[in-house]
């Protein structure tokens, strides 16, 4: 075994394997946990290509041959890199760890879960009126919060798919919820452009109460902001990020190596403690202390119970339709 793995080191010498990626502390957390890993195996440099979620897509589809070897993407997104033809139909067999991939992260045959996380209400405890308490997502509606609440501007996908599910339907029947959704506007203090606008704005308390990324709360928690992530009884709205091959990419084997790598339970335990993500497998190592955490599933249990499931591919189809009816409806 050992000859044989000097050899592949040998052979891959002169390469380096190309990632696309969101920047910041995305960036970092697949370096730190999966790239860090991945070159002390193989002996290969990562390089990494940043940049958002839409703008990438953009790129890619305009590129005559792909700037990056793997691309991590958001799972609706990633539907639209399967459109366009970008990404490689993948072959489990080169990933031995797929196995051990929970269903909700087996999301096409093109592009597979990487972390998981949930949209959910978090809020400042110590400044919203200790009467109003988040147990359902109905909560949100609570006359108390009138001008408190912020959202994201840009991806409504989570607050039109749990007004639809609050008034009987479901994100495929968006429509039912519009009413709902109309009679939030009041408490709405703000709409952030980005993560870290979103932190911004409750960490100084000025939208005590947010729709935002578990992570991004925990992030903030363990900077000392005082900041809490409810589990309404409907469960929370699930988020996967995924990862896919481009297709044209010239250093495949090398791509599945760093897949398998990924989704190895010590690095799905890893990217657990360092950014309080679930993992996607289902013999990962978490500790008591983080599976306790709202959002963070570690048992089939949570997953078929709590997680708010929006159909991805629906999802990819009708995101500009959302956008575009919760900026004229809502924002303005």
């Amino acid at each position: 075994m050992l000859s044989s793995a000097i050899g592949a080191s040998a052979a891959w010498a002169q390469e380096e394997l190309v990632i696309s990626t969101w920047g910041g502390s995305f960036r970092d957390l697949i370096e730190e946990n999966i790239g860090k890993e991945f070159t002390r195996q193989t002996g290969v440099p990562v390089k990494y290509i940043t940049g958002g979620t839409i703008d990438r897509l953009n790129k890619a589809k305009l590129a005559s041959r792909p700037e990056s070897d793997i691309t991590f993407t958001t799972s609706h997104i990633g539907w639209l890199y399967i459109d366009g033809g970008l990404f490689e139909k993948l072959d489990t067999s080169r990933i031995p760890n797929y196995s051990h991939l929970v269903d909700a992260a087996r999301i096409s045959d093109y592009h597979i879960g990487s972390w998981a996380y949930v949209y959910s209400i978090g809020y400042r405890p110590d400044i919203v009126p200790p009467s109003v308490k988040f147990e359902s997502w109905n909560d949100l509606w609570n006359p108390a919060l009138k001008g408190r609440i912020a959202a994201p501007d840009f991806d409504p996908s989570h607050l039109i798919a749990v007004a639809a599910l609050l008034s009987g339907g479901d994100a495929a029947t968006w429509e039912k919820g519009q009413d709902k959704l109309k009679a939030l506007k009041p408490n709405f203090k703000a709409f952030y452009t980005n993560d870290a606008n979103g932190q911004q704005l409750i960490a100084t308390g000025e939208t005590p109460v947010q729709v935002l990324l578990s992570m991004n709360a925990y992030h903030m928690a363990g900077q000392g902001v005082n900041i809490k992530v409810a589990m309404p009884r409907e469960g929370a709205v699930l988020g996967v990020d995924t990862m896919g091959i481009m297709k044209g990419s010239t250093r495949t084997e090398l791509a599945y190596k760093f897949m398998d790598i990924a989704l190895s339970p010590e690095v799905q335990s890893k990217i657990v403690a360092y950014k309080k993500a679930s993992p996607v497998v289902d013999n990962a190592t978490v500790s008591p202390e983080d599976a306790s955490l709202p959002g963070v599933f570690t048992t089939k249990e949570q997953w078929d119970t709590q997680a708010i499931v929006i159909d991805h591919k629906l999802r990819a189809e009708k995101t500009a339709d959302w956008r575009k009816w919760f900026t004229e409806n809502i924002m303005n």
